[in-house]
């Protein structure tokens, strides 16, 4: 299946009924956008473990990702409409995601409690994760996936390609890191753009999303309840006591099969 979620798009793999063998080499060939299908995440959904489904992810680059919100909630809209439910029991690599039906189109997931000491993000040192020795103090968290979130005054003045190539690869980030800019527009409102690891830039991210509104209240620049709007379109994110919430919609595009003769081109 072809989804999105605010463009952050995915090739999702249906592996319940029949197990799909993926790899780090299939993940990459499908992921290309001239020779394959293209996405910014795989992920695959599997029957195994105790909640509604589990789900592996992978980025274009073939790497692996314990967490990806958007396509989380794609999948968990997918499963609600397929089944009935309202509320779904998810397992991941992160752990388990509650998701829920919020009407008109909506879905939230909880991405969990946010990891904010050095290891658990995981940095390469021990350091206060609030402002990194990184020239322009960004905030580090953890989402089951690495993130550094800058703030800053004007959004359209950064060269987004350029910064996130180079950040991503950070020596204080042994996992590479996925890199926020945002801009505080209110107490409850970012205008934020992302570049993602092992991917590029994307339209929008969920992981992402929630780090930066996790980085935003720590520092005091928001409250714990705010709206992200990025190139895609806007989430809610919300950080509860039992996780952090995150909110909008989701599109699935189309459904399809890869051809035995691109699968066998790939070796």
């Amino acid at each position: 299946m072809k989804m999105h979620g605010l463009g952050n798009d995915f090739v999702v793999v249906d592996a319940r009924a029949q197990m799909q063998p993926v790899t780090s080499k299939l993940a990459q060939a499908v992921g290309h956008r001239h020779f394959g299908v293209g996405f910014d995440q795989l992920a695959v959904i599997t029957a195994e473990g105790a909640g509604d489904a589990h789900l592996t992810f992978y980025n274009a680059d073939g790497s692996r990702a314990a967490a990806c919100g958007n396509a989380t909630r794609c999948i968990a809209r997918h499963l609600m409409d397929e089944s009935g439910k309202t509320a779904l029991h998810l397992t991941t690599q992160r752990g388990d995601l509650a998701a829920e039906d919020r009407g008109n189109g909506l879905t939230a997931v909880n991405m969990g409690a946010p990891q904010l000491a050095w290891h658990e993000v995981p940095l390469a040192r021990e350091m206060d994760t609030l402002r990194l020795p990184i020239e322009g103090e960004p905030t580090a968290t953890g989402m089951g996936n690495p993130h550094c979130t800058f703030f800053v005054e004007d959004l359209a003045a950064i060269d987004l390609a350029a910064r996130g190539a180079a950040l991503e690869h950070h020596p204080l980030y042994p996992e590479r890191t996925n890199v926020q800019f945002a801009q505080i527009i209110g107490p409850d409102h970012i205008r934020m753009r992302v570049w993602e690891r092992g991917v590029g830039v994307t339209l929008a991210s969920g992981s992402s999303s929630c780090a930066t509104a996790v980085a935003a209240a720590r520092r005091g620049l928001t409250g714990r309840s705010v709206q992200i709007d990025l190139d895609g379109g806007t989430l809610e994110i919300d950080w509860r006591d039992d996780g952090v919430w995150m909110t909008g919609p989701s599109s699935h595009v189309f459904t399809g099969t890869l051809t035995p003769a691109f699968l066998d081109s790939i070796g």
